[in-house]
C-alpha cells in the first residue's frame, strides 16, 4: 500500500494542496524524511536528483514555519544552482500558498532590487544559491534572526561547485536556533564534514539509487564516425519525445544545436556563459514539450529537474562512471524506465571499455550509421544480436 501524506502527519490543507495536483502517495524519499522533520530533528537524506526530495524537506518547511517579517525570512533552503532555486520555489509556492506562505527563489543573474523589493515585501521561505544570499545579508537587506529551518539541497553538488566556503559562512551567520535538513546524492567527503559541524543528532536515511537508476535503464553504446556522429544523435533522438545531449564543452553544445537544427530537430543549449533568462527560456519549452532536444554541459544539467526525459544521449562520453550516472539519472526517474546512449569514436574505446567496467555493464559497441534502422527503436534491439 503507498503511504499518504496524511499518514506521514503532513497537515490536512497542504496534503489537500498536493492531491489537487494529482499527489497523492509519497516518494520512499518522503516516506522515511517527514515525520523526523516534522517532529524538528536533523534529517540527513542520501537520494539521488529526481527522488522527490523537494517535497521531503518542503512539506515539514512550510508546515513549520510562521508568518514572517519584511526582510526575516523563516527558513533558508540553500541550493547548488540558479535552476534548482527556481524550481523548488514553483514546487513549493502553490503549496504554501493555501497558507498565505510565500516561497520566493533568490539568486545571482537576475536582477537584485526586484529580490530586495521581494523580500522586504516579507517572505517565510527562500530558496537561494549561496552567492546571492552572501550579498543581500552583507547589504543587511536580509536577516538571518528569525530562520528556524535550514535546508541544504543537492549538498554534494554544492560542495563539488566550490559552494562550500560560502555555505559555511551562511550556516555560521545564523545567530538562533534552528533545525538542519540536509539532502545529498553522497554523504561522504566534505558532506559528512557539514553534518559533524552543522547537524545535532541527525537521523540519517537513505534510499538506494544507483543500482535500480542503472537497472531501470536501457543502456547502448554505439561507435559513430566524426563525420556522421550529429546526424546518429539526430536519428535516436527522433525516436523519442524528449531527449537530453551531453557535451563536454559549452562550445560544442552550442555548435551542435546549430547542427540539430540544420537537420530539422528543434534543439536549444543549456550552459553557463547563457543569460539566465535565456537559460530558464530553454528549461520551459523543454519541460513544455515545445523543445525536442536540449543539449547540456556537466555543471548546467545538475539545474534540470524534468520528469519524463526519455532518452538522454552522452554525445561526448562522460569523464568517470560517477558523471555517467548523474547524467544518466536524468531518465529513469521515479521508477520509469529511460534509453541512455553513449557514442564513441574510435580513439575513444579503451575509455569507454573502462567505463562499461566500473558500470558492471558488458555490452558490444557496434558501429553505426546515421541510416541505420535499428536506431528508430534502440530499446527493442538487442546488441547481443548484432545488426
Amino acid at each position: 500500500m503507498p503511504t499518504t501524506f496524511d499518514a506521514l502527519g503532513v497537515a490536512p490543507d497542504l496534503s489537500g494542496a498536493l492531491a489537487a495536483k494529482g499527489i497523492t502517495s509519497a516518494f520512499a524519499i518522503q516516506e522515511l524524511t517527514i515525520a523526523d522533520a516534522l517532529a524538528g530533528r536533523d534529517v540527513c537524506g542520501k537520494a539521488k536528483t529526481g527522488s522527490g526530495k523537494t517535497l521531503a524537506f518542503g512539506l515539514p518547511v512550510l508546515q513549520l514555519v510562521k508568518p514572517a517579517e519584511a526582510g526575516r525570512p523563516r527558513a533558508i533552503i540553500l541550493v547548488p544552482t540558479r535552476e534548482l532555486a527556481t524550481q523548488v520555489s514553483e514546487e513549493l509556492a502553490p503549496i504554501g500558498a493555501v497558507r498565505d506562505l510565500t516561497v520566493a527563489a533568490i539568486y545571482g543573474g537576475a536582477d537584485i532590487e526586484k529580490q530586495i523589493k521581494k523580500i522586504k515585501s516579507g517572505v517565510e521561505v527562500i530558496a537561494a544559491t549561496p552567492g546571492r544570499m552572501i550579498d543581500l545579508i552583507e547589504r543587511k537587506e536580509l536577516d538571518l534572526t528569525d530562520v528556524g529551518i535550514v535546508v541544504l539541497d543537492e549538498a554534494d553538488r554544492m560542495a563539488d561547485m566550490g559552494f562550500m566556503p560560502q555555505v559555511e559562512w551562511i550556516l555560521r551567520h545564523i545567530p538562533g536556533e534552528h533545525q538542519t535538513l540536509l539532502f545529498s546524492a553522497t554523504l561522504d567527503g566534505v558532506v559528512q564534514v557539514l553534518i559533524d559541524r552543522y547537524q545535532r543528532d541527525p537521523v540519517r536515511h537513505e534510499v538506494e539509487s544507483e543500482g535500480v537508476t542503472v537497472a531501470s535503464m536501457t543502456q547502448r553504446f554505439l561507435r559513430v564516425h566524426q563525420m556522421d556522429k550529429m546526424k546518429v544523435a539526430a536519428a535516436i533522438s527522433r525516436s523519442g519525445t524528449r531527449t537530453l545531449m551531453f557535451t563536454r564543452t559549452k562550445r560544442m553544445a552550442d555548435k551542435l544545436v546549430e547542427q540539430l537544427e540544420g537537420e530539422g530537430v528543434n534543439a536549444a543549449a543549456i550552459h553557463g556563459d547563457l543569460r539566465q533568462s535565456h537559460r530558464e527560456k530553454s528549461l520551459a519549452d523543454f519541460t513544455a514539450g515545445k523543445l525536442d532536444v536540449l543539449v547540456a554541459t556537466d555543471v548546467a544539467a545538475r539545474g534540470i529537474h524534468v520528469d519524463d526525459i526519455d532518452v538522454v544521449i552522452h554525445y561526448d562520453p562522460p569523464e568517470d562512471h560517477k558523471a555517467y550516472l548523474h547524467r544518466s539519472g536524468r531518465t529513469a526517474r521515479a521508477g520509469q524506465g529511460g534509453l541512455v546512449v553513449t557514442l564513441l569514436l574510435w580513439d575513444q574505446e579503451l575509455e569507454v571499455r573502462r567505463l562499461q567496467k566500473r558500470l558492471g555493464v558488458d555490452q558490444p559497441m557496434h558501429e553505426v550509421f546515421s541510416n541505420n534502422k535499428v536506431l528508430a527503436d534502440l530499446t527493442s534491439w538487442n546488441p547481443d544480436d548484432g545488426l
